[in-house]
């Protein structure tokens, strides 16, 4: 149902970049219970719009939801979600991250010195390729007929079936499956590699590594299927051309493997591998000093600003309403210029942030109390979040919309109008 549900969401994502999901988009209970409180005071007073049908105008409210919950992840991970957390926020280093990224994921005030740890990386984790029979893009000496074929994959069997007209293709035919395979949402991308005028269909698994006892992270095959066999031979979906391999490192002269590219150290330190040592060499992973650890995470915050403006801001010569959102933002910023300016802010003509990164250490290096010489900053950030939850809450309220009349004053009641408007634009496709 899980799969069901993202591919439906992720048809008005699709013309943008995938937000990763975070820690901070799992809700408990009282925090899912304050967000219905919310929207129950929020659709108590609202007066009566006409439904929203325009595609582009659908796009543009998933995408403003999409980036406000983006900049409201960016501000919890970098601590503001707490009193001080955006002062106290370690960062941590790396000396090479053509070969390894690290954060930081330990608690801010352990009372024990943090390792540094001394990482060389031999061999990264890599995952399983199916390369089929290169064919010629004729047509195809499959028999009119609907077949299938068993896809095993994480412990689990998917059967595909699509049915062969007379006349198709061998390209049309792996286009298809093609298709197929990548709107399942099961863990396997599938792409079409050609060579001399023929094409063949290749599947690459999504993870990386093999567990202890297991050759291979898929199978394919046709032996038991529901439908008519044949295709997988056809086709050669099951000839594997590069097996899965995990990632082999050193931590610390300590000889390791990993199934996947991401270590967690100790829940210390998040890695990500990204390239191989060169000989004789090893990274070094560490904490920054706290001057180095604020102004990182200054220089996150104003990049998730920017990022949330500048999305807000592309939509104004097709979206009216965007302006205000615009103008709201560029309000928050001014109304904080000159104690940001003196940690060296700048503001440009379209709203967005530049910061100087020497002139924020200085003035770190000078203070004696970073809450207090950073208190303005605190501020602007919680502004920040209060808007970014404002519009994930809302979207609709920076949409064009024709109002067909105000509630009775005083004989309100609650209804599900503005959240029901948002969510059936992503399902109306689909009933």
């Amino acid at each position: 149902m899980s799969a069901v549900l993202n591919a439906v969401y992720n048809n008005y994502l699709a013309a943008y970049a995938p937000k990763p999901l975070t820690r901070y988009d799992a809700h408990n209970r009282s925090e899912l219970r304050s967000i219905y409180e919310s929207i129950v005071k929020l659709n108590r007073d609202a007066p009566w719009y006409l439904p929203t049908t325009s595609k582009a105008t659908q796009n543009y409210a998933v995408d403003l939801k999409e980036n406000a919950r983006e900049l409201h992840n960016t501000i919890a991970q970098l601590g503001g979600l707490e009193e001080d957390g955006l002062f106290s926020k370690k960062s941590a280093y790396s000396s090479d991250e053509t070969v390894a990224v690290a954060s930081y994921i330990g608690p801010q005030n352990p009372g024990f010195a943090v390792p540094d740890l001394e990482l060389e990386v031999r061999s990264l984790a890599s995952p399983q390729e199916n390369l089929g029979l290169f064919l010629p893009d004729e047509r195809a000496s499959l028999s009119p007929d609907t077949y299938s074929f068993d896809l095993g994959i994480s412990d689990m069997n998917y059967e595909f079936q699509f049915s062969v007209s007379g006349g198709e293709t061998n390209r049309d035919i792996q286009e298809r499956l093609m298709r197929l395979l990548n709107n399942s949402g099961i863990g396997i991308r599938a792409d079409i590699v050609e060579s001399e005028g023929t094409s063949a269909l290749r599947l690459t698994s999504e993870s990386t590594g093999l567990a202890p006892g297991k050759s291979q992270l898929f199978t394919v095959s046709d032996d038991r299927t529901s439908k008519t066999p044949g295709a997988v031979a056809y086709f050669g979906l099951d000839y594997v051309s590069r097996q899965a391999a995990n990632a082999e490192l050193t931590v610390n002269g300590e000889e390791r493997t990993a199934s996947s590219n991401r270590l967690n150290f100790e829940k210390m330190y998040d890695i990500s591998l990204k390239g191989l040592s060169p000989a004789g060499s090893s990274v070094q992973i560490g904490l920054k000093t706290d001057v180095e650890s604020l102004t990182d995470n200054v220089s996150h915050l104003i990049g998730g600003y920017n990022t949330f403006m500048k999305a807000a801001a592309s939509y104004q010569d097709t979206q009216t309403r965007s302006r205000q959102l615009v103008r709201e933002l560029k309000g928050i910023a001014l109304s904080y210029g000159s104690p940001l300016q003196s940690m060296g802010f700048t503001m440009a003509e379209d709203g967005t942030l530049g910061l100087d990164r020497e002139a924020l250490r200085r003035t770190a290096e000078q203070s004696s109390d970073l809450s207090e010489t950073f208190g303005r900053l605190k501020t602007f950030s919680d502004m920040l979040l209060k808007k970014s939850r404002q519009v994930s809450l809302n979207p609709m309220e920076y949409v064009e919309k024709t109002m067909v009349a105000y509630k009775n004053p005083g004989r309100s009641f609650i209804n599900p109008y503005s959240v029901s408007a948002y969510s059936g634009m992503m399902f109306n496709g689909y009933c």
